[in-house]
């Protein structure tokens, strides 16, 4: 009797389909009814069929409401994804969305746009896969992972904690190490490309400017028109003013990666997660590392604790020195062999030269800048923020600016990744674009931008997520809770102690009150792969008290985070 109510419920759904849709085939090809399952035909489990809605237009440019899928609820839930309502390309707009900008943020919008039915464009500005692809994430690991190996070898002291020699020298070929990096690049640029085309996405390999909120103009002198367009332009490397790049001697993070010599004397500019990364690839390679920071403290965007014990484990321990409170307001090229780079450094404070450093070469790592420039934005209204960054809200709806002054959402307009500047990291593009089709398709979401990991891969890494211990001091002061602190050490640990990379803490911050994680930071081996427990905890709102009763795999390194968490609510580890 069940069974057969679920299936009258579901041929009520399909009739009204057909109610709203005149074309009785183009309504039954945007129901798409459940199957009766097992459970069904037994009798058992299935209670209701509910039909679900999404939003749609119509070719005719018909904005209606139609019902998307059918969900049997049972024993087996099953849930259908939204099918457009009419054939492709037969009314107003050439595509339901158009994405300006192929990088791990507008390829990651493409594919779940495709995945809900609708019809994708994607606009190849410069390559497939953007920066992080081609200039930043994946080549960068590939040159970690060489120099993580080369440090491992020649650390002839851990080697014979293993019971290991090598006799001789551990040499490198430069070039090798740079086709690697190229090499890999190259073949998750191919398999994202792939992926597009496998689907039938159009790759549309041209710049794009905007006309208005629904139509783009491309480099190709071509119009296209789209219901939604989501910018994806991503970022470009940031140099300040007086720095002349030569990509020879002097460089950004685009340069460094295609190793085309490594210089016994280097300096960066900027020690954040660049700038560390790269000091921990050139000191393996043989070089000599001098840091210039313009504030007072070294690793300025760490946690302090974690950028204290860092200090230790990654720059005091090898051949590096740092200059801090001070600017690189000057800085020549040399000539490779022959003339040395000419640094000029000013104090931060006064403004006043203090120095002048002369070094084989200096990359430039002082972040990024959004790439908004000749996107069109003003033909729509859009006054870009400080730094260039376009303006969105919480649904990644780009903001217009209105007749009084005040912001205004721009219909059917999305902006995602580095260009709005809320978190400039790959995953997080991801993450938004992913959101911003939820919304393009009425299922209203926002990322929670709190509970995104961040990492540096450096060896030992360093991750972190949510809140760091100063800030989480200040929200409990203001909100009157008391904050709990919890550490774990990696030398405690089986696992880190069989590998001899003991070095290491994770730290968590927690509210008292309700046992909820403010913030997780963690150096030491794999700390990447070890704050995603974390984030998911702070993401599912989970508990401490929660997690702790979770059980984990003996031994592993997951175990400090266990260690951390049952330490917070006073369980005994081990």
């Amino acid at each position: 009797g069940e069974a057969a109510l679920g299936r009258k419920r579901v041929e009520v759904g399909r009739a009204r389909m057909r109610a709203m849709v005149p074309d009785a085939h183009a309504a039954d090809a945007a129901f798409v009814s459940a199957p009766i399952g097992r459970t069904a035909r037994s009798g058992r489990g299935v209670a209701a069929a509910r039909v679900s809605c999404g939003a749609f237009a119509t070719r005719a440019g018909m904005a209606a409401r139609l019902p998307a899928a059918v969900v049997v609820r049972g024993r087996r839930s099953v849930r259908r994804r939204v099918v457009r309502a009419a054939a492709a390309g037969s009314g107003a707009f050439d595509y339901d969305v158009a994405v300006v900008g192929a990088g791990v943020g507008g390829h990651g919008a493409a594919l779940h746009a495709h995945a809900q039915g609708l019809k994708v464009c994607i606009f190849e500005g410069r390559d497939i896969g953007g920066t992080c692809v081609n200039r930043g994430c994946v080549p960068s690991k590939a040159l970690l992972a060489a120099a993580g190996r080369i440090r491992d070898m020649r650390n002839a002291h851990h080697l014979k904690a293993l019971g290991i020699s090598v006799d001789g020298e551990v040499n490198y070929d430069r070039q090798a190490v740079a086709d690697h990096a190229n090499g890999l690049a190259s073949k998750v640029k191919e398999n994202m490309t792939r992926s597009l085309t496998a689907l039938g996405i159009d790759i549309i390999p041209a710049r794009a400017s905007l006309v208005s909120p629904q139509k783009l103009k491309g480099s190709d002198g071509k119009e296209y028109t789209a219901e939604n367009i989501i910018l994806a332009p991503g970022s470009e490397p940031f140099v300040p003013r007086g720095i002349e790049i030569d990509n020879k001697t002097v460089f950004t993070s685009d340069g460094s990666l295609q190793l085309e010599h490594v210089p016994d004397w280097v300096a960066i500019v900027g020690s954040g997660y660049i700038g560390l990364e790269f000091s921990d690839v050139y000191t393996a390679l043989g070089s000599n590392v001098t840091f210039i920071e313009a504030m007072p403290n070294i690793m300025p965007g760490f946690d302090t604790e974690i950028a204290r014990l860092a200090q230790r484990l990654l720059i005091n321990s090898r051949p590096i020195d740092f200059h801090t409170n001070v600017f690189a307001t000057k800085v020549t090229p040399g000539e490779l062999g022959k003339t040395p780079v000419r640094i000029e450094l000013t104090d931060a404070k006064s403004g006043e030269k203090v120095d002048e450093l002369e070094v084989d070469a200096c990359m430039v790592a002082t972040g990024r800048s959004p790439a908004t420039a000749n996107l069109g934005l003003e033909a729509v209204g859009v006054t870009l923020k400080r730094g260039g960054f376009v303006p969105v809200d919480k649904h990644m709806r780009v903001l217009a600016s209105g007749e009084d002054g005040a912001e205004v959402v721009s219909p059917n307009l999305y902006c995602i990744g580095d260009a709005n500047g809320i978190l400039m990291l790959a995953h997080a593009a991801s993450a938004q674009g992913v959101s911003a089709v939820e919304n393009i398709v009425g299922r209203t979401h926002a990322v929670d931008h709190n509970t995104v990991p961040a990492a540096c891969f450096t060896h030992p890494e360093i991750a972190m997520v949510g809140l760091s211990e100063t800030t989480a001091k200040e929200r409990a002061t203001a909100e009157g809770f008391e904050l709990g602190k919890s550490t774990a050490y990696f030398r405690a640990n089986s696992k880190a102690l069989a590998e001899g990379e003991g070095d290491g803490i994770a730290k968590i911050l927690f509210r008292k009150d309700n046992e909820k994680i403010l913030g997780v930071h963690i150096i030491g081996m794999h700390a990447a792969d070890l704050v995603q427990e974390c984030a998911n905890a702070m993401a599912r709102g989970t508990t401490l008290k929660e997690l702790a009763f979770c059980v984990h795999t003996h031994p592993t390194l997951s175990e400090v985070i266990d260690d951390a968490v049952k330490s917070a609510v006073g369980m005994a580890t081990h």
